[in-house]
């Protein structure tokens, strides 16, 4: 089992508040853990160092600056081999196109969201990924429609807050107990 790093209830506190607005000031995140701001930016610095914080980005609408199609394909391999793996993450990692990739268990050995123009440049990387020597041997590819419910961070406790009932679908009622 991997060591998990001790952080007590204001760490996570700081780590929620920054997955929900990694641009919040200092200021309102120390008022809101209830720290002064130079202690708070004390325990981000510390979480960075630690490699909890692992990086800040902004979420792009990309629809809205190019023609993007979204790719989620899942990959499976003929056999499995460290070396082919190994040689598959570097081309993963140095084909732009590839904006995520994920080792994964089950029918499928990866999970690969890309972002071409079109299904041409789809079918391009299709073609470079199956030249190589990977031993690619199944290839699903599915298309992103709408991004219901985008990654917005993880859940940073074991019991989270409680979940809350959804709605009843339009037109139907409840029943009383």
């Amino acid at each position: 089992m991997a060591h998990k790093d001790s952080l007590d209830r204001i760490d996570l506190k700081i780590l929620q508040a920054l997955q929900e607005d990694a641009q919040i000031k200092n200021r309102l995140l120390a008022e809101r853990v209830a720290l002064s701001p130079s202690a708070c930016l004390r325990r981000i610095r510390d979480l960075e160092a630690r490699g909890l914080i692992t990086g800040y980005r902004a979420h792009v609408a990309i629809d809205r600056i190019r023609a993007a199609t979204i790719v989620i394909a899942q990959l499976s391999f003929e056999r499995h081999s460290v070396g082919r793996f190994v040689d598959f993450d570097t081309w993963a990692r140095n084909t732009p196109e590839i904006v995520e990739s994920l080792r994964i268990s089950g029918h499928y050995d990866y999970m690969l969201r890309v972002v071409v123009s079109d299904i041409h440049d789809w079918k391009r990387i299709l073609r470079e990924m199956t030249e190589h020597d990977f031993g690619v041997e199944k290839v699903v590819s599915s298309f992103l429609m709408e991004d219901v419910k985008p990654f917005a961070g993880y859940p940073l406790t074991q019991n989270g807050p409680a979940r809350r009932t959804p709605p009843p679908p339009a037109g139907t009622r409840r029943r009383r107990a």
